[in-house]
């Protein structure tokens, strides 16, 4: 099953340690990147996102399959 996909400004949601967390994704990275000291792991057929949460000003780094769209 192909990954899903995502696009700068959608709104998503994930689950965390807290719970569930909404936010909008404000970068997409196709290559390998380095974010709070760790290196993601990324090419352009498994991208990772940016997500800015909608309540605080936490930004998180997710694979898509962790992701849900929302409205």
């Amino acid at each position: 099953m192909p990954e899903k996909r995502f696009n700068v400004g959608d709104h998503v949601r994930w689950n965390s340690e807290a719970g569930f967390v909404t936010g909008h994704i404000i970068k997409i990275h196709t290559a390998d990147f380095d974010y709070k000291g760790h290196t993601h792991r990324a090419d352009p057929n498994h991208p990772q996102y940016e997500i800015k949460s909608d309540k605080t000003d936490h930004i998180a780094a997710h694979k898509p399959a962790v992701l849900t769209k929302i409205d």
